[in-house]
């Protein structure tokens, strides 16, 4: 068995499939595939079970420095599941036995273990896929990946500032490179990464400062994985299509190739012929979606809902909205990370989430985690749009988006939400209340672990410095007030 039989579709009894879809049933067909479908079911909180299934679903969790809300690779599970332990997340890629790896996969990313032989071909092809310093670096720097190799056989986990440091004592490692634009590393690092992009060491989790702790993948990867035979490139292109093909439900095959960023070198003839082979053998189901060019491929395994009734904030990092030009055919929505962006020419804001609504995105937040702010930190919604042309009516929408900016702040142990009244086209979603009822469960940061994205299970807002019932009514400065039960 290779391993890309590990993440195929087992072969099912053949069935009726459409060859044409609405753009709504396109629409429901993706939504059911990302499991945002549904109304998230109540409870005492999800467990490792179904953490585990949200990234199985997916295929991967994209991994970003900012940390203006939340980390990136946190969210998804959140949008889809609600307030759930994010040491959960940590447990899997961080303790043995391992089910999640971090890999280059769409761009940095947590992804089963079982992906890992899939991703090889990558591994392999590190001229055509790393960046210039760090697909050079064993050539540039061979007397600091020599020292580097032998750190870590001797002390890993380390992290590439304990490599640094220990390479400074011995007088090497130290020099900084700075002939790239935008980078300031040093050889060690630019040597680490190239180690890391070729998979001779992997990553045995994060810090507390969410740097990579690097080890040798014998210390790290199950026995299965690491045992597996060798997969070809046609086999790994093949497998990582097909995962991709499954979180989309349906899609095209720019979409394909985007999910894993198949983009380069030997993908560019793989992918079309992988595609091929998946329709011929009835993985996929060649599909016209109305209006849009196509062709569109549907997964023999995707479900087509009657109605989708979820409700969910999306970070620009979910699944759902990698693709742009994805979103906006299906979903009419124009969407643009601004991050970048200089803060005069933002339309939206710094770090903008989506809000999906049944089948639609109806509105848009730029959110911020005010962890320092007095009485337990606020949730701070810089600025609130409603999609234009979504249906529906704009005050039911602020009252949904009210109640997932509620649970939003309860998971990240935030006390308030506080909704500035500039920028807001949703004049009844400004306000400011406080975050728990008595008896809701809350989740809270753990400060023991020294970091912001590591929450433990809490109780009730009895728990938050200075909340009370008078919280939700209090006057603040600039902001109309309104309680959250009335929002709900």
């Amino acid at each position: 068995m290779t391993a890309a039989t590990v993440v195929s579709t087992p072969v099912a009894p053949a069935r009726a499939r459409p060859d044409r879809l609405s753009r709504a049933q396109a629409r429901r067909v993706a939504l059911a595939a990302q499991g945002l479908h549904r109304a998230r079911t109540g409870g005492s909180g999800p467990g490792l079970r179904q953490v585990t299934a949200v990234v199985r679903r997916l295929g991967l969790l994209q991994i970003d420095s900012v940390n203006v809300l939340a980390r990136a690779h946190l969210m998804p599970a959140f949008s889809r599941l609600g307030p759930y332990d994010v040491g959960l997340l940590d447990r899997l890629s961080s303790r043995t036995p391992r089910r999640l790896v971090e890999a280059w996969a769409h761009e940095a990313s947590f992804v089963p273990v079982e992906t890992w032989p899939l991703l090889a071909w990558r591994r392999r092809a590190v001229r055509d896929h790393a960046w210039g310093s760090i697909a050079s670096a064993a050539e540039r720097h061979p007397a600091e990946l020599a020292a580097v190799r032998a750190i870590l056989a001797e002390r890993g986990p380390v992290t590439s500032a304990q490599v640094h440091a220990l390479l400074a004592e011995g007088g090497a490692g130290g020099r900084p490179a700075t002939d790239e634009w935008g980078w300031n590393w040093s050889a060690a690092k630019r040597v680490l990464e190239h180690l890391f992009f070729t998979g001779e060491v992997v990553s045995a989790g994060r810090s507390a400062q969410f740097e990579r702790r690097y080890d040798l993948p014998e210390r790290v990867l199950p026995r299965s994985v690491l045992d597996a035979p060798p997969v070809t490139d046609a086999e790994a292109i093949r497998g990582l299509v097909e995962v991709g093909a499954r979180a989309h439900g349906v899609a095209t095959l720019r979409d394909l190739r985007d999910y894993f960023r198949l983009r380069r070198g030997v993908t560019n003839a793989l992918v079309p012929a992988a595609v091929r082979e998946l329709v011929e053998d009835g993985v996929l189901v060649p599909v016209e979606v109305e209006g849009l060019r196509g062709p569109w491929y549907l997964h023999r395994d995707a479900a087509l809902p009657r109605r989708a009734d979820g409700a969910a904030l999306l970070s620009p990092f979910d699944p759902l909205v990698f693709e742009r030009t994805r979103l906006e055919e299906l979903f009419g929505t124009t969407y643009r990370i601004e991050i970048y962006v200089p803060a005069a020419r933002r339309v939206h804001g710094y770090y903008v989430l989506p809000f999906l609504e049944g089948e639609h995105i109806t509105a848009r937040v730029d959110l911020k985690a005010d962890r320092r702010a007095a009485g337990g930190g606020v949730l701070r919604v810089q600025s609130a749009h409603g999609e234009p042309a979504a249906p529906g009516d704009r005050g039911a929408t602020a009252h949904r988006l009210a109640a997932e900016l509620r649970a939003m702040a309860g998971w990240l142990g935030l006390a308030d939400v506080v909704v500035a009244p500039a920028g807001t086209s949703l004049p009844s979603l400004r306000g400011r209340w406080a975050v728990a009822d008595a008896g809701a469960p809350r989740w809270r940061r753990d400060v023991r672990h020294g970091r912001d994205d590591r929450f433990s299970q809490g109780r009730t807002r009895a728990d938050v410095p200075g909340a009370g019932p008078r919280m939700a009514e209090g006057v603040t400065k600039g902001a109309a007030i309104c309680r959250v039960r009335d929002m709900t």
